[in-house]
């Protein structure tokens, strides 16, 4: 199966790069930029090293956050998100959510097998690959802790949309209103809203994303 539509219209966004040279990464972009590589092979026996670059606070002109797509350190492309770049074997597939990166694989064309970018080992992704690596149970902790924080987020939102959606008009006759059984102090919503984010965070980190759970945590 050849590739979709809206594939095919995320190639198009696709414009050539200025070639510039990717700067090293610092350790005060951590939580602002992301960089993810990984070799692919060109052909003749010779591999290159290709890596997406996402900063999270956008252009400095325009504020669009764009990815960019550098060739053995060479800016080969770039293209807003979601992107989708035509490389040797495949494509590879960037996106991002409110709070951090999304995905970034690279899609093999035929067999349709993904391979997930190496995050540089200085910025947040990296530091959370690491952190998992040495201290496997502890990271699995964490995880389950983010995942509780959003359920916690996602249910207390749904009770709260809950009532003002009862009380439209034709809902209430027919249904009859909803009233929630929750009165939370609006520092505990607010403390609740915080952890939400943050745990939305924690798995922006490693790359986990659900619709449900991680869809309304940052906006």
């Amino acid at each position: 199966m050849g590739p979709s539509w809206n594939d095919r219209r995320l190639e198009r966004r696709v414009k050539p790069g200025d070639g510039k040279p990717l700067k090293p990464f610092r350790w005060w972009q951590m939580t602002r930029r992301s960089l993810l590589s990984l070799p692919l092979p060109v052909g003749g026996g010779i591999s290159a090293t290709y890596t997406v670059e996402v900063k999270h606070g956008g252009d400095p002109e325009s504020g669009v956050v764009r990815a960019r797509l550098y060739r053995d350190g060479l800016c080969e492309a770039e293209s807003k998100l979601p992107a989708r770049f035509p490389v040797p074997g495949g494509t590879i597939e960037v996106r991002r959510s409110e709070v951090g990166m999304r995905r970034c694989h690279f899609v093999a064309d035929g067999d349709g097998s993904e391979t997930r970018l190496a995050p540089d080992p200085r910025s947040a992704e990296g530091r959370r690959m690491n952190f998992a690596r040495e201290h496997p149970a502890a990271s699995a902790l964490v995880g389950a802790v983010s995942v509780v924080l959003l359920l916690i987020g996602v249910g207390l939102n749904l009770l709260q949309a809950a009532q003002p959606i009862s009380e439209i008009p034709y809902i209430a006759e027919s249904l009859g209103t909803f009233e929630s059984p929750l009165r939370l102090p609006v520092w505990l919503n607010v403390t609740l809203g915080i952890g939400a984010v943050l745990g939305a965070t924690e798995r922006a980190m490693r790359m986990r994303y659900h619709w449900l759970l991680d869809g309304g945590a940052g906006t």
